[in-house]
């Protein structure tokens, strides 16, 4: 199950073990990638990118990979350390110079990937419950309605 193609040449050692690692634990789930996709929201495409060491995967991908090939704490725990140090050795793209000249890296450290925010909705924490609404809403309603009453009668008396 295994026809991946061979890794790019000047991968350094610690990218080329975690990515060796992510694809025995994609062959061991027995998923395709479009499977695996649809297993831990992040398409086919972003596997085929992280798992043929062209884009490294965001932490959260990671994750649920472990979750998916249903590894156990350590052995995730393990795979995080990993991820860690593959992330560290991971090849950075080249920077285009701007034309004003600098170096085109942000400002701190210029190291280029962060790791991906995006979570997917079951991973997400329960947001907390939503306050009523304070009085101060219900305040200005009986304002407004006794305006347009004291409005309502001088109109009466005016008129009378």
């Amino acid at each position: 199950m295994s026809g991946w193609q061979p890794l790019p040449d000047g991968l350094p050692p610690e990218v080329r073990h975690f990515v060796t690692r992510l694809r025995d634990l994609k062959d061991a789930t027995g998923l395709s990638l479009a499977a695996l996709g649809a297993r831990t929201a992040y398409s086919k495409s972003s596997w085929q990118r992280y798992l043929n060491a062209v884009q490294p995967p965001p932490r959260q991908a990671v994750a649920a990979l472990a979750r998916v090939a249903g590894l156990d704490a350590p052995d995730t725990e393990r795979l995080a350390v990993r991820w860690e140090v593959a992330m560290e050795a991971w090849p950075r793209p080249e920077r285009q110079q701007p034309e004003g000249g600098g170096t085109g890296a942000p400002d701190g450290d210029g190291a280029g990937y962060e790791d991906d925010p995006t979570l997917p909705w079951w991973e997400r924490p329960e947001e907390p419950p939503r306050r009523p609404p304070s009085g101060r809403l219900l305040l200005w309603a009986v304002l407004l309605l006794l305006a347009l009453l004291l409005t309502a009668v001088v109109g009466t008396v005016a008129a009378g």
